[in-house]
């Protein structure tokens, strides 16, 4: 028997209806975690970030990252950032191509000092997988420093400093040249102080030693490459610096042009100190020769 209902019941029921479906679907969201996205490494010198997006709410996130035996390591557990350093891990290795995830956990199943509760109901939470990164090839090389560097004549010696990484051998931290051996190289790129045109040259060493134009200014900066990659090849630029040849040249001419304006000072002081004396001498013979007047 089909029972009726009218009308204008179900236009009031309507509301109520409705709020408790609601209701029923922000309870079955609450808790529930957001997949990260947009996973970046942010790698300079072997320091390394990974970062994602977005800023949990309800959540919290756990990083899992891979090492050389394949084995997973939990990092950065039940945080609320979304970034977390890797550095300790990835220079163990820096030839090592690493796996790394990003799971968003609830913060009720949240980690507290114990791994296993990172498993919900049996399930892994949800996670997502960051690209693959290799060190050794990924990282950014940062802005090189020019130690020192000399104009001799026409020959311009530079030197550049190797900075110091997070990688550790036998306790001691290595250069980046110990790291990349002669596979780091410098570009020094360099001009006449008062031109444009620039021309440049390559070492697999930390020094140049260049033919310049002599007693002129040159300014140039350098960049560190690593000749075995395809992308990220290069550093940013150093400083430009500048040789000041100009400085070094307007000095030896203020000298010369000093020392010929003494020797003509003195020369004139002389030669006026002997006219004085033939005046004086050429009176006195004058007043000796000339007639004695009688009274």
């Amino acid at each position: 028997m089909a029972i009726l209902v009218r009308p204008h019941l179900l236009a009031a029921l309507a509301p109520t209806f409705l709020g408790c479906l609601l209701l029923l679907q922000v309870a079955a969201g609450a808790g529930t975690p957001e997949k990260a996205f947009n996973l970046t490494w942010i790698s300079t010198d072997f320091k390394t970030i990974l970062e994602w997006q977005p800023k949990p709410t309800n959540y919290t996130y756990t990083v899992q990252i891979s090492d050389s035996s394949r084995n997973w390591k939990y990092k950065c557990i039940s945080t609320t950032d979304t970034e977390c350093d890797l550095t300790n891990e990835i220079v163990k290795d820096v030839n090592w191509t690493y796996e790394a995830k990003v799971l968003s956990v609830p913060r009720r199943d949240s980690i507290h000092g114990n791994e296993d509760l990172l498993v919900i109901h049996g399930k892994e939470p949800p996670f997502t997988n960051a690209p693959n990164f290799l060190p050794y090839q990924d990282t950014k090389l940062g802005q090189p420093i020019i130690e020192q560097f000399k104009q001799d004549g026409t020959k311009l010696r530079v030197r550049v400093k190797d900075p110091f990484t997070l990688v550790q051998k036998n306790g001691t931290f290595l250069t980046l040249r110990q790291v990349f051996g002669n596979d780091l190289g410098y570009i020094l790129t360099y001009r006449k102080g008062s031109s444009t045109g620039r021309k440049r040259n390559t070492t697999n060493t930390n020094e140049f030693l260049i033919d310049v134009e002599e007693r002129v200014s040159h300014c140039f900066f350098v960049q560190a490459v690593i000749f075995s990659r395809k992308i990220n090849q290069r550093s940013p630029e150093s400083i430009t610096v500048c040789t000041e040849q100009w400085k070094s040249t307007m000095g030896e001419t203020l000298i010369i042009v000093g020392a010929v304006v003494f020797l003509v000072t003195i020369f004139i002081i002389l030669l006026s100190i002997s006219l004085c004396k033939r005046r004086k001498s050429r009176a006195g013979q004058k007043r000796k020769s000339a007639p004695l007047r009688l009274a």
